[in-house]
């Protein structure tokens, strides 16, 4: 399929250099980036039993947030192909011109080095070492690989993406535990529903570009039993921060509400399959996240921020 370029008009030097910045904050999928990076700073807080040390927290955000920009551009870099074919993906910076995959790939280098130096000096080896490991994993196991072999690219793909609270975790105590891989486990199980939500709406364009999600290569029905499933098996994995004792009542009372909004999409999607309806579980799989991740800093916090509202009165 031929792609047509955007037209660019002659604009002055300072716009031309604006724009393509633009460009280049745009290789680094600035959402999804965003997501990563709360997450991370989520595992921070959550291993430190106060307040997380400021070095940790600045430089610790800053290398992986690079690291998480850097598997975005490789990404940008190695699926224009298929980007240029999916309506979705078509006005990304490469498909349309507006970068080369010269530039894409020297950015890419710049942010993953500097990534590595900032965590190697001012947080610590473990967490660079972990870093590398999601970053190769996302930006070229997944993206070369997995992603074009297997229906279950989401599923084991999805290890990659689970990393960032486990990063923040050994950011702050340079060890990882049995809580931080509790917390890769609840977004390593939310992966599959969240993108299978997707797929199902974007089904005829990943079958144009040949990528075998799970819609394309078992139908919608199969797809929809196994998102239900999954967000079975996620709703049980979120209970296990208060079985363990984690958390305590507000985050179970809190994702229980979470769990009950996922479990009824999913249900209905499983039953009566639309598009409006994949796309709100979609959106709804984002907040879903982020609330949870909230639900557990307030009541980490909980006990701190009273005995420090408790001084301030006595």
């Amino acid at each position: 399929m031929m792609t047509t370029r955007r037209e660019t008009p002659v604009l002055p030097g300072w716009q031309r250099s604006f724009g393509q910045l633009r460009e280049f904050f745009e290789l680094c999928k600035p959402r999804v980036v965003a997501l990563i990076i709360f997450t991370a700073m989520a595992g921070m807080f959550l291993a430190a039993p106060g307040m997380v040390p400021w070095t940790v927290l600045v430089f610790g955000t800053i290398g992986i947030g690079l690291a998480a920009s850097s598997a975005a551009s490789i990404n940008h870099l190695l699926d224009q192909a298929a980007d240029s074919e999916m309506a979705r993906t078509r006005a990304r910076p490469l498909p349309t011109g507006q970068l080369t995959s010269r530039q894409a790939l020297v950015f890419a280098l710049v942010l993953g080095t500097v990534s590595m130096i900032v965590l190697v000096v001012w947080v610590n080896v473990l967490t660079a070492v972990l870093t590398a490991a999601a970053l190769i994993g996302y930006g070229v196991i997944y993206t070369v690989y997995l992603k074009y072999a297997t229906p279950q690219n989401i599923v084991i793909g999805g290890a990659a993406g689970a990393a960032p609270p486990v990063l923040g975790w050994a950011a702050v105590t340079g060890h990882v535990t049995a809580d931080a891989l509790l917390l890769f486990l609840i977004i390593f199980a939310w992966t599959p529903p969240h993108f299978w939500a997707l797929a199902l709406y974007r089904q005829p364009e990943y079958a144009r570009v040949r990528i075998p999600m799970l819609p394309v290569t078992h139908g919608s029905e199969f797809t929809r039993l196994h998102i239900l499933l999954y967000t079975l098996l996620l709703s049980a994995v979120t209970i296990l921060p208060f079985a363990t004792g984690m958390s305590g009542w507000f985050y179970l009372a809190g994702v229980l509400v979470l769990d009950a909004g996922f479990l009824r999409l999913a249900w209905g999607l499983y039953r009566r399959y639309s598009d409006a309806l994949a796309r709100r579980t979609f959106f709804y799989s984002i907040e879903y996240l982020s609330v949870l991740f909230v639900l557990l800093l307030v009541d980490h916090y909980r006990t701190y921020i009273g005995h420090l509202l408790h001084l301030a009165t006595s």
